[in-house]
């Protein structure tokens, strides 16, 4: 009998879903594609069509350039054009680059056209497993040394970028959110050690205040996003206080807002953000605040306050703002305080995500080279990127803050990503609004926690 073009009259859905599912996690040839496609009862014309839809009609092995989508410009472009240029002198690929400020509206659109890039820059591993979902990603275990990853990312890295088991993403550029900055030189000439612990922290707090200074800077004002750097303060806490397993079920709505364990998450924040002469000014001066100018406190002469948290893109702003500090003298960081010592080393953070979006020998080469030690390193010598590649030698950072910083993040015990991000966007734009809300209005919680609850049902569900 002759094939017809109506495959879902003849093969189960689940066939043609476990066919594409397998060309596009293990590479599949085009050719056994189609030989499979046939086989199974659909018409040769049925087939390419489905190999196009997939991705699989864009296929070719005498691609000689590369189009990527990535949200850097300007000197983080220059960087990555820079990391990029010996793969081009070894190869003769080129890479075009394509930055745009909203990636996930742009790859919408391309998608729409059947026209994605062959490789995305992600910002965050939310959208790769949604893209895997969908089989609009190619695997990368048949593009690079699973055995080389293996070696040089630790497996916490590997699991964030990996779907049903199968790895998607390669970590390519990181922040770590787990840095509280100090001016140690203020430190020093007021007796003051970096806290190892919440209470600690705590401790130190109500020292420097009993003093009649204030131990605290605080910002939150960003413009439609303003909120932000708070929720980075309770996703930080939440971890280093609950737990990965928790943190988890937090994100994924296995938990209502209202559970006692994300309002301790709140109240702890709030210690901080209310405590008594912590924050000139607070509750207003946190509202009315942009989170870069804040961190500029500790290291005025003589300083506003002693202590500010937000991540290691923080020193861009302090070396921007202070040209003459010197790094670790004059400014520096410690790791977010230990909560429960069962989490000790737990960080949250951010990172650029590469995934495959065609299945070319150039993009095969391009993502295996992206990979690398030697790809990472040499934006990492330009400043500005952190590597969890392990095999990135620390002496390669400019400066001893950021080689502490990617120091961190590779021993990282646990690493999760700001919870905010990991969320649908119309529930992190709740929780920015709530933490607003609560900083405000402290006695509110329940009734900010209630409201975000409300949003994260119609947003799940």
């Amino acid at each position: 009998m002759e094939p017809v073009d109506q495959p879902q009259e003849i093969v189960q859905q689940q066939e043609i879903d476990d066919l594409v599912g397998d060309f596009q996690r293990r590479g599949v040839s085009r050719r056994a594609f189609i030989q499979r496609a046939v086989a199974l009862g659909l018409s040769l014309s049925a087939a390419s069509t489905l190999l196009a839809a997939c991705g699989g009609g864009s296929s070719s092995g005498n691609s000689k350039t590369v189009d990527l989508l990535a949200v850097w410009g300007g000197e983080e472009q220059a960087s990555f054009k820079a990391s990029v240029a010996p793969f081009t002198q070894r190869t003769g690929i080129k890479v075009n680059i394509t930055a745009t400020r909203d990636v996930d509206a742009q790859l919408t659109i391309l998608l729409r056209g059947n026209n994605p890039p062959d490789i995305a820059i992600l910002p965050n591993p939310g959208k790769m497993q949604q893209l895997a979902s969908q089989h609009k990603l190619f695997a990368l275990d048949s593009m690079v040394d699973m055995n080389q990853i293996h070696s040089q990312y630790a497996q916490a890295w590997i699991d964030l970028g990996s779907y049903n088991g199968t790895l998607y993403a390669i970590f390519y550029k990181a922040a770590n959110k787990g840095t509280v900055w100090y001016n140690p030189s203020q430190f020093q000439s007021g007796g003051y050690s970096t806290p190892a612990t919440w209470q600690d922290m705590v401790n130190l707090s109500n020292t420097i205040a009993g003093k009649g200074k204030y131990p605290w800077s605080m910002g939150v004002e960003s413009g439609a996003a303003s909120g932000w750097p708070a929720t980075d303060w309770i996703a930080e806490i939440y971890l280093n206080q609950s737990g990965p397993d928790m943190y988890d079920k937090w994100v994924a709505h296995k938990i209502p807002w209202t559970d006692a364990s994300i309002k301790s998450a709140f109240q702890m924040f709030g210690t901080i953000a209310g405590g008594k002469h912590y924050i000139n000014g607070a509750p207003q001066s946190i509202l009315a605040t942009n989170f870069e100018p804040a961190s500029y406190g500790p290291f005025k002469t003589p300083p506003d306050s002693y202590m500010y948290y937000l991540g290691d893109f923080t020193e861009g702003f302090i070396t921007k703002q202070f040209t003459t500090l010197k790094p670790g003298t004059d400014f520096n960081f410690f790791p977010f305080p230990t909560i429960n010592t069962q989490f000790q080393g737990a960080v949250t953070g951010g990172a650029d995500v590469v995934v495959a979006m065609k299945n070319t020998d150039a993009v095969h080469q391009l993502v295996k080279y992206l990979a690398t030690a030697e790809a990472q390193t040499i934006w990492v010598k330009r400043g500005g990127f952190t590597s969890v590649n392990k095999s990135v030698d620390l002496a390669s950072y400019p400066d001893p803050i950021a080689k502490a910083s990617a120091q961190m993040l590779t021993a990282a015990s646990t690493f999760r990503f700001g919870a905010g991000d990991l969320m649908p966007s119309q529930v992190q734009a709740a929780f920015w609004k709530g933490v607003l809300a609560f900083i405000q209005d402290q006695t509110q919680l329940d009734s900010v926690l209630s409201t975000i609850e409300s949003t994260a049902q119609s947003a799940y569900h």
